[in-house]
């Protein structure tokens, strides 16, 4: 079917602007030019697409639902030709981050990603570590954990300790960890957080009073602001910590799980895939340990599961 080009571009143009006027003037035509094509699609289309008013235009129902699909189609036809213009497309990639791990360590390095893959068009996206690889369409998700996710294969990018973090005040007030029982323990919806770390600290948990959040980056900043001790991953708030904003009370750590790079096994690697993957990975293999020794998640099979 031969697409109406010049009628669509003066309907989306006029939609944006609920003006005929200020249509022509972004198309560089006359108004008359655009009223034309309107009509010209709306006959073609057997339903109006506007209502005319006294003063102005406002979108019928058919209207409201054309113009987001043609705003959305315009744009992307006009980044493809853009990325032509440049002499090589650009791959798009989209990754979901935990939140934590986007704020605490990937903001600040990716300028050298974009700047190392300029032809890489990455969308970032944050989660509270659930997140559906299939169903958002993602090429990765970065999520906390073991590694062990249906369907999935998972490299390992850092293992991220837990230990109690406070305003100043609060921290004023801790001598030792049983302390921590007379204050308001912010949780997760991991459960078991800080019965381990109470576990750890050879003490019984107390009763949890805390309120609980989705976002280690929301409870991190409920803990600045004297709400109660968050238990966190001090490596991912390490600016709050240097500036004083947040104190680390107590040495003592757990490790729960660590943060790994995920993507479904059905879904073959992209060249922009590939490229992120080995650039993160040669990143923390930067920050690593000398001598640690980078681990993925086992297979199906190789966890022996039927």
């Amino acid at each position: 079917m031969q697409l109406p080009l010049n009628a669509l571009r003066a309907f989306e143009a006029a939609a944006r602007h609920l003006s005929f006027t200020k249509a022509a003037l972004e198309l560089r035509v006359t108004q008359n030019a655009v009223a034309a094509q309107v009509k010209k699609l709306e006959q073609r289309v057997g339903v109006p697409l506007f209502r005319r008013l006294p003063r102005g235009l406002a979108l019928t129902d058919e209207g409201h639902a054309l113009l987001p699909m043609l705003s959305e189609t315009f744009e992307r036809l006009g980044a493809v030709l853009g990325q032509l213009r440049e002499g090589r497309p650009r791959e798009v990639l989209t990754v979901a981050a935990v939140g934590t791990y986007a704020v605490g360590w990937l903001l600040p390095r990716l300028p050298a990603f974009e700047r190392a893959h300029p032809f890489i068009d990455l969308r970032l996206l944050t989660h509270n570590n659930r997140v559906d690889l299939s169903g958002e369409g993602l090429h990765y998700a970065i999520r906390f954990g073991d590694g062990r996710w249906h369907g999935t294969e998972a490299d390992a990018l850092m293992d991220t300790p837990l230990s109690p973090v406070c305003s100043p005040a609060i921290a004023g007030r801790l001598q030792a960890p049983a302390d921590l029982a007379r204050e308001p323990l912010l949780r997760s919806y991991r459960p078991d957080e800080w019965p381990r770390w109470f576990e750890a600290a050879q003490l019984p948990p107390p009763r949890l009073r805390g309120p609980v959040f989705d976002s280690s980056v929301t409870m991190a900043a409920a803990a600045e602001q004297g709400a109660g001790v968050a238990l966190l991953p001090p490596a991912m708030f390490a600016e709050a910590l240097r500036d004083e904003r947040l104190v680390q009370p107590f040495a003592l750590h757990i490790t729960l799980g660590g943060y790994w790079l995920t993507r479904l096994r059905s879904r073959p690697p992209t060249p922009a895939m590939t490229s992120f993957r080995h650039w993160l990975l040669a990143e923390h293999g930067a920050d690593a340990t000398p001598g640690a020794e980078r681990r993925r998640a086992p297979t199906a099979q190789e966890a022996g599961a039927p």
